[in-house]
């Protein structure tokens, strides 16, 4: 079979409205916009697609490969092991703005804790700064003193300063991510916590383990 020379991606839709194998990012974002949950990847070929679609979805999505730093031994020394006494969020965003999710899971067993989207219209920043709130939110209502880490430090700086302070305009689109952020930003400004947010070390540690392994 003669292969195209062009980079074409193939979408697998484990769940969504219709799974299966799909050739554009348009027909797979059809398939998980407004679908909770949805799950799906890119791969390179039809055959690696349809490998993974006959497969287990946790064999191909969320998985961290094998990392080393390339930070020296002084400096790894200094930022130490991850405190697992946590929970890390993360979001994925396919385009910014374009289709994003967000979670948070449990730092050490990876075990997700929620997800929120897939939103037709958000943007990273947004969805790391709403799963931080999610977070808090969670930690308090169950009286822990568990830490969040987050690898933003853009959404750590608006969680900080109780706004979200996105350029993404309002529109019919992103109406129901905007009521989530309105939510998120009367929360920080009618509740106090003590949880600590903390930077999630990249170079140090690998992908967060919230990551959606998607990259």
């Amino acid at each position: 079979m003669h292969m195209p020379k062009k980079k074409k991606k193939y979408y697998t839709v484990w769940k969504g409205h219709h799974t299966g194998i799909f050739e554009s990012w348009d027909d797979c974002k059809a398939q998980i916009t407004n679908y909770q949950g949805a799950i799906y990847k890119s791969f390179d070929t039809f055959e690696a697609a349809k490998k993974a679609y006959k497969g287990n979805y946790k064999d191909y999505v969320g998985k961290t490969k094998s990392f080393k730093s390339e930070l020296s031994d002084s400096e790894l020394k200094k930022i130490g092991s991850p405190n697992y006494h946590s929970i890390s969020v993360d979001a994925a965003s396919s385009g910014n703005p374009g289709v994003m999710e967000y979670r948070g899971v449990d730092t050490k067993t990876k075990k997700q804790l929620f997800i929120q989207g897939p939103f037709e219209e958000g943007t990273n920043n947004i969805g790391e700064f709403l799963a931080i709130v999610h977070g808090l939110a969670m930690l308090k209502q169950k009286g822990s003193d568990r830490i969040i880490y987050t690898d933003s430090k853009t959404a750590i700086s608006w969680v900080n300063r109780k706004t979200c302070n996105t350029k993404l305009e309002r529109t019919e689109k992103n109406k129901s991510l905007f009521e989530l952020v309105d939510r998120a930003v009367k929360w920080l400004k009618s509740n106090t916590y003590t949880t600590v947010i903390v930077k999630w070390e990249t170079k140090a540690w690998g992908e967060i383990p919230a990551d959606f392994g998607r990259k």
